[in-house]
């Protein structure tokens, strides 16, 4: 929708022209630039594109002021307590919710979708013993490209919906695949008669050796982090994926780009550097030196966890799994744990302290879904690797959205040059 547009006139007011405004549905319209450069001979300069619409979406909505997530216009908070991930994965998928039979029937393509290739899992052999697991996804990820050939038409609608239910399947397998490397087990496959969420744990933490239990809670986590990891608008990875399926790159080399991306320890990363940070700060006792420090600019020291480069007012996530933190630490017994202590000790001062209220640093996403895996035994090395888990599916959904888009065009950003201007190549005994 487009609505009154600004005028735009040259410096020596040789040249103006209109810039139309659009709106969208929600939120703050946007001013059309794409003619700017062919008329003013201009382009803007927009840094990290933090003013900058790269597409219109119609999947998840932001208002960071107010702490608002929504997917497909659902509150994130009514989703977290009335639908499950596979719920919500149609949702962002489809459009809509599901009815019965649709949910039924797409639980079970994913279900059925889990197996890898044996030769896939022949790959992990290749890696070393210390490998990271993020490394392992991105490339294994990479590689389902010369498995999966049926599904590389991004033209075909058929094959890109069972490469949506593929990669969202095989990508819980892959991951944990990953850590059983990373600790000398061996792989356990993927069982049907499992959920989502419960399958992921038993290929995690089951051996071969003897039954494994299946903790109701952790499930019930788990299912919860990925509902709230699943989309978040055009965040660093994301826009990685659109970018690189922009190109017509294959939908596997497109996913695997938005891995690599979540790996930075700015993005995916961030809850674990949040243990980290609490490794360092050590114990309770330790937290006013350490607040001290955060707080005095030419101090290196951050609190990570805390605060939210788009939220500024509170992480709507955050307010939601906190309950699930103090609820998984109380289940599974780890209220007595110093490091868990300290945690939640950090997050009663952060509450508490006026300069974390006045500058809007409330702890985060990261900060609780960092304390909750650790909780359930995950490795910090595997935290980036369930963050792609719930992500995964947002990737898919942009991806499609962006190869369907009538209007799409390859990503090709500008930049405004500073280096030398043009000068003469000197022969190399006159240099």
């Amino acid at each position: 929708m487009t609505k009154e547009a600004y005028t735009l006139t040259s410096p020596d007011g040789s040249k103006s022209m209109e810039l139309p405004v659009r709106e969208g549905t929600v939120g703050p319209a946007v001013v059309d630039i794409a003619k700017l450069y062919k008329e003013q001979g201009i382009f803007t300069y927009d840094p990290g594109f933090v003013a900058t619409g790269s597409c219109d979406s119609k999947i998840t909505y932001i208002d960071g002021e107010q702490g608002i997530l929504m997917y497909r216009g659902y509150p994130v908070e009514q989703l977290a307590e009335h639908s499950s991930f596979i719920e919500v994965c149609y949702l962002l998928l489809y459009g809509d919710l599901p009815n019965k039979q649709q949910l039924d029937r797409f639980a079970t393509s994913i279900t059925r979708h889990t197996m890898l290739n044996e030769g896939m899992l022949r790959f992990f052999n290749g890696f070393r013993y210390d490998a990271h697991p993020m490394a392992m996804l991105s490339a294994v990820v990479g590689s389902m490209s010369a498995y999966y050939h049926d599904t590389m038409d991004i033209n075909n609608p058929e094959a890109r919906d069972v490469f949506a239910h593929r990669i969202l399947a095989k990508l819980p397998t892959i991951a944990a695949a990953a850590f059983k490397k990373s600790v000398g087990q061996p792989f356990m496959y993927p069982r049907n008669d499992l959920g989502f969420s419960e399958n992921l744990l038993h290929m995690l933490f089951a051996v071969p050796a003897e039954p494994y239990e299946i903790d109701s809670v952790a499930a019930q986590a788990l299912d919860l982090l990925f509902i709230l990891h699943a989309d978040h608008e055009q965040n660093c990875s994301t826009s990685t994926v659109r970018m690189a399926g922009s190109s017509g790159a294959n939908p596997y080399s497109a996913i695997a780009a938005g891995v690599s991306a979540l790996w930075g320890p700015a993005h995916g990363g961030a809850n674990e550097a949040v243990l980290r940070m609490l490794e360092q700060i050590g114990n309770a006792g330790n937290i006013k030196k350490f607040i001290a420090k955060a707080k005095d600019k030419d101090d290196p020291f951050r609190l990570m966890g805390f605060g939210h480069r788009v939220y500024k007012n509170f992480d709507p996530r955050a307010t939601i799994i906190r309950e699930m933190c103090h609820k998984v630490l109380k289940q599974l017994g780890h209220t007595n744990s110093p490091l868990f202590e300290l945690a939640l000790e950090l997050e009663q001062v952060a509450l508490k302290d006026p300069y974390f209220i006045d500058k809007n640093l409330y702890p985060n996403v990261d900060f609780y879904s960092g304390i909750i895996y650790r909780a359930l035994g995950i490795p910090t090395s595997m935290f980036t690797v369930m963050f792609a888990i719930g992500r995964t599916v947002g990737w898919v959904a942009h991806w499609q959205e962006m190869i369907t888009d009538p209007n799409a065009k390859i990503s090709r950003p500008r930049q405004l040059y500073t280096g030398p201007a043009q000068r003469d190549y000197v022969p190399i005994a006159k240099r």
